[in-house]
């Protein structure tokens, strides 16, 4: 129980800028169990944004609601997988053999690709944000489309190899194994008993991490922490995409 405490206290740690100033040892155990509250804390950190969303939503417009929750979101993680984001488009943009690709990924500078990639997505979320707004049905879906995404990358780097034998996506995936996504998912399976509305997100996120996993495969033959940050933001894009279509195409 020791260890569970601590792992989910390293995730949160990692994958957010909540202020948690506990020590927690790093060990196999530990590792693992942060690795599998992923899932979790994206709940966690949509539980956040949805709060503050009902509290302010009668007294803002929409416009600057959307504007606080993109903030916000960005601001809770830090911008680590935004980060991730733009260093993957400045290796895939430069057109560069694989190798030079990997070097590109660790430079801290971001190049103009990064910087593009980042307009857009920033643009495309906080469109998408605008709209399940006004549509209204934008009850707990960010709480399921940021639980989806980080179970997504669980799954991505348990089952893909690591790029390199060193950094930090080896040192995350050395401890763990294939049970570790049945730990991972069992928040998401049980937010899913209690709120059925949101099942179609199960088969869109089975496609998305297939489809990105086999893009990986092809493109970089491995994955890095930088790979999959971009996995987190990319299936928070399509989380929302796939919410937005289903509410104009299937509900409407």
């Amino acid at each position: 129980m020791k260890q569970m405490f601590f792992g989910f206290i390293l995730a949160v740690q990692f994958l957010t800028r909540i202020p948690l100033p506990i020590e927690c040892p790093w060990t196999k155990q530990t590792s693992r169990w942060a690795l599998r509250s992923y899932p979790l804390v994206g709940a966690v950190l949509g539980s956040i944004i949805t709060i503050i969303f009902y509290i302010f939503q009668s007294y803002l417009p929409i416009h600057i609601m959307t504007l606080l929750i993109i903030s916000l979101w960005v601001y809770l993680t830090g911008g680590l997988h935004l980060d991730g984001w733009m260093d993957v488009a400045d290796a895939v943009g430069s057109n560069a053999p694989l190798e030079r690709k990997w070097e590109i990924m660790k430079d801290p500078h971001v190049g103009s690709f990064g910087i593009i990639s980042l307009l857009f997505l920033l643009t495309w979320k906080t469109l998408l944000i605008y709209s399940l707004i006004e549509s209204g049905f934008l009850l707990y879906s960010f709480l399921f489309i940021m639980a989806f995404s980080r179970l997504g990358a669980v799954v991505l780097m348990i089952y893909l190899p690591t790029a390199k034998q060193h950094g930090l996506a080896w040192e995350w995936q050395k401890n763990v194994n294939r049970l570790d996504c049945l730990y991972a998912a069992i928040p998401v399976c049980v937010l899913l008993f209690f709120f059925h509305d949101f099942l179609y997100l199960l088969p869109s996120y089975l496609v998305f991490i297939g489809l990105f996993g086999a893009w990986i495969k092809h493109t970089f033959k491995g994955t890095n922490g930088d790979l999959l940050g971009t996995a987190i933001e990319g299936g928070e894009l399509w989380g929302l995409a796939i919410t937005w279509m289903y509410i104009s195409f299937v509900m409407g």
